[in-house]
């Protein structure tokens, strides 16, 4: 069974008839392809241009040098994503659900993550319940990093009102064991969002809200690559992050980020 093509189509919510419709083949083709036949060439272009993936991580070619095989076995880029908006919700709660070691979320503000979801905070909880590690890094709603970014985004104040906004939603979860919460002061250059081996990357262009950016579905390979990478950024900010107070931080208005 081709288990990446299943994942990428249930993941864009395609179903099998309409790619079938696209590649101008008979539905029960593309079955064969999801049972594990391996298209013609001219279909594998077709496939991989529509669900916008390398045609090599839907089916890497048995002919390739012993290097290029490795290669295309630690593929590591799921999916790609224009914005934050066009992940689809179900890929944000089976991540989450799925989790089994530890959900690391790093963001200045992240006030999306609880308004699109507002079990988030329960949800986080029953993770950590059973036995979860979960870690949550917000900027610093006082700190220089947020100040600059606010400058730079041409909204002031906003971004710290948003900050503290959506620190409301995870307050609950301060009592919880294995749950932890922090504030950081550091130049956010990516958003992230770890569940497990699985990491959603949301770089910034500069002046631009994160929202606007790309998201990139990592999934890590047997070598250090692009996860790793990210996942020790998320340690190294971690580590220099304090514990969040909530008795410490300034008034609250809920925002969009």
């Amino acid at each position: 069974m081709n288990e990446r093509l299943h994942s990428v189509l249930a993941q864009r919510g395609i179903p099998p008839e309409s790619l079938a419709e696209v590649c101008e083949v008979d539905p029960k083709t593309v079955s064969r392809w999801l049972g594990g036949r391996v298209p013609h060439a001219r279909h594998r272009f077709r496939v991989a241009r529509h669900l916008r993936v390398e045609e090599l991580f839907l089916w890497p070619a048995p002919e390739r040098s012993a290097l290029q095989q490795a290669a295309g076995s630690e593929q590591e880029l799921v999916m790609t994503y224009q914005n934050r908006a066009s992940v689809p919700r179900d890929t944000w709660l089976s991540l989450l659900k799925g989790a089994q070691e530890q959900i690391s979320v790093l963001v200045f503000s992240g006030t999306f993550f609880a308004q699109s979801n507002p079990h988030v905070a329960k949800m986080l909880a029953e993770r950590a319940s059973d036995g979860v590690r979960v870690r949550l890094c917000f900027g610093d709603s006082n700190g220089q990093a947020a100040a600059i970014r606010g400058r730079e985004e041409g909204i002031g104040d906003t971004l710290a009102a948003k900050i503290r906004a959506s620190l409301t939603y995870y307050r609950p979860l301060l009592s919880e064991a294995g749950c932890e919460v922090r504030l950081h002061d550091t130049t956010l250059y990516t958003s992230m969002f770890r569940y497990d081996n699985n990491l959603l990357a949301n770089p910034h262009v500069w002046g631009q809200p994160a929202s606007a950016n790309p998201i990139l579905h990592l999934r890590r390979a047997d070598t250090t690559g692009w996860f790793d990478n990210y996942a020790q950024s998320f340690e190294a900010v971690w580590a220099t992050a304090r514990p969040w107070t909530p008795d410490q931080e300034g008034p609250s208005s809920h925002g969009q980020d």
